[in-house]
């Protein structure tokens, strides 16, 4: 019962990355006449899946903060997965959907400044998840301790790469691949209970 627990959590921590690793793979390298069709359809695919990105973060602090220093890491993480969620999804729609319409259409001279306008989104969504993974780490330190090393090692070079690696084959793959190995180590050195449920608000040594 309690390896299908893990098993779920696992599940539950990588799917969007994995996802997108996949989608990076069939994301067109330029937008063009011919790709502009393809590069809109898959963003519009992408548009709920990006903000599940944040997983990863949320659920190994899942629980109700408490009223301390680490309670205030851990609003912090929900504050910057926001930000990510809202603002890479304003890339998504701005350079991805957006470009990718008026370049099917045969709009000149507007796509180049949706890529400004996007890109500008991206970085700040990406700063934002920066900030929670810096902010999660804290918190898994506190309760963890060194275990959390390698899956925290893993995710900030993962952010740093993100910056300007969006999914594009092939930096912007590896990245989501490093984002879904770093997920799944965290989520396996936060420690559970007797019955399988993590104890959010207890500090431990083991």
């Amino acid at each position: 019962m309690r390896s299908l627990r893990t098993l779920r959590v696992m599940v539950l921590v990588t799917a969007a990355p994995l996802l997108l690793a996949g989608a990076g793979l069939v994301h067109p390298r330029h937008l063009t006449a011919s790709t502009a069709g393809h590069w809109a359809g898959l963003h519009i695919a992408l548009l709920p899946v990006f903000p599940l990105l944040v997983l990863g973060l949320v659920v190994p602090l899942w629980g109700r903060p408490r009223r301390d220093a680490e309670g205030a890491l851990v609003v912090l993480s929900w504050a910057g997965c926001l930000c990510f969620a809202a603002y890479y999804s304003g890339l998504d729609a701005v350079a991805g959907i957006s470009a990718g319409v008026v370049v099917d259409h045969g709009v000149h001279g507007a796509a180049g400044r949706l890529f400004v306008t996007g890109d500008e989104l991206g970085r700040s969504g990406v700063y934002g998840l920066a900030v929670a993974s810096l902010a999660t780490c804290a918190v898994l330190w506190r309760r963890c301790g060194v275990r959390i090393l390698p899956g925290a090692a893993i995710l900030f070079v993962a952010c740093w790469s993100f910056v300007d690696s969006h999914i594009f084959w092939p930096r912007g793959v590896l990245t989501m691949l490093g984002f879904a190995m770093a997920f799944a180590l965290l989520s396996a050195a936060v420690p559970r209970s007797t019955d399988g449920e993590r104890d959010p608000g207890r500090p431990t040594t083991s």
